[in-house]
């Protein structure tokens, strides 16, 4: 039997993540996929879920082009201030593009930047380039579905739900994504440290799974309108890109299309299987992409592809690879491509097809 004393040790531990002068809500400490499922019903977290899905409206500048940049979420809060973030953000920075208007983070944030970047990597607004265009970021998350850079710190005047949880609970791969405090835990130990799903825990990983790619849908179909490209800079093999795509999508990115709980599979659904061709979500980078990455870095460090690999894993800087400039370089030309294919939005596997004819 686990006590609840070790669930207060891993609020001690989630406390870690969050960056003053925001403070952690220890109810919104998300172990285990069953925890992600009663969020769906935590005050902070259902009032978000209805306004972002019934009320949010981007305040965008004007500009020649639009893009929908949407982000992955991170253990650090708020996400602007993690490593991976400030990377991506800087290489914008550099490429170009700045802040539309003054919404920073906290000056206590930005006093504790290191000198490598500018503070202007914590400002939260839209980003525009000279060509005009304009890029909105957005993060995805859990519990949370789609937060907009612009609410990460402040939400209805009081402090976002965004910069006050933890939610390592869908993440089975690391080992504990478990609540064994739970009456309705089915996880076994299999060491000192980890931990096996259970039926249960597989469960309600695909009940919300396919809640967060609904509302992701959601908020796309009602403000996708406002952009001329809608695009996901969300690492591989993550449970983030299994939000975005659809069953039609999946083999290409090497992403299970179902969990197997008890003698049955339960199907995992993607935002894009609830969107139209139009608007659907370009989910980037490709597999390719990540090859070609691999090898250019092993090149620029001049190591050999294994070690290369291992490096890439971590991202260079204990992130995803999202935040090495061999990947930015992606994200780049799609952002400055004013006519983009429609490669990045219709079936890859129709893509794939094609690139081998």
């Amino acid at each position: 039997m686990v006590s609840v004393e070790d669930r207060s040790k891993r609020v001690l531990e989630s406390a870690l993540k969050i960056e003053s002068p925001f403070q952690l809500d220890e109810t919104l400490c998300l172990y285990s996929p069953q925890d992600n499922v009663d969020s769906l019903t935590h005050p902070r977290i259902a009032e978000w879920l209805d306004y972002i899905q019934n009320d949010y409206e981007p305040e965008l500048p004007g500009g020649e082009r639009r893009v929908l940049l949407f982000m992955p979420c991170t253990k650090t809060k708020p996400y602007p201030f993690s490593s991976e973030h400030l990377a991506i953000n800087q290489r914008l920075l550099d490429e170009g593009y700045r802040p539309t208007g003054r919404l920073y983070l906290p000056q206590e944030l930005q006093a504790r930047l290191e000198p490598r970047f500018s503070p202007e990597v914590l400002n939260l607004s839209p980003l525009v380039d000279n060509s005009g265009t304009v890029v909105h970021r957005m993060v995805i998350s859990e519990p949370m579905a789609v937060v907009p850079y612009e609410h990460i710190a402040q939400f209805r005047e009081r402090p976002s739900p965004a910069v006050a949880y933890d939610d390592p609970g869908l993440f089975e791969n690391r080992g504990n994504a478990v609540s064994p405090w739970r009456s309705d835990s089915t996880a076994t130990r299999v060491s000192a440290t980890r931990w096996k799903w259970g039926d249960e825990e597989r469960r309600q990983y695909t009940a919300m799974h396919n809640e967060m790619a609904r509302i992701l849908a959601n908020v796309v179909s009602r403000i996708g309108r406002n952009y001329t490209d809608v695009i996901s800079w969300v690492a591989p093999g993550l449970t983030h890109r299994s939000f975005v795509l659809a069953r039609d999508e999946r083999a290409f990115h090497h992403v299970a299309t179902s969990r197997k709980v008890g003698t049955k599979r339960l199907e995992l659904t993607g935002a894009n299987d609830h969107l139209p061709a139009a608007l659907r979500i370009a989910c980037l980078p490709l597999p390719d992409d990540c090859k070609n990455a691999i090898q250019r870095l092993s090149r620029r460090l001049r190591v050999d592809i294994p070690r290369a690999t291992a490096i890439y894993a971590r991202g260079g800087v204990n992130a995803t690879p999202l935040a090495l400039p061999e990947l930015l370089d992606v994200l780049v030309k799609r952002l400055a491509d004013n006519n983009p294919s429609v490669e990045g939005n219709k079936s890859h596997d129709r893509v794939a097809a094609e690139n081998r004819r």
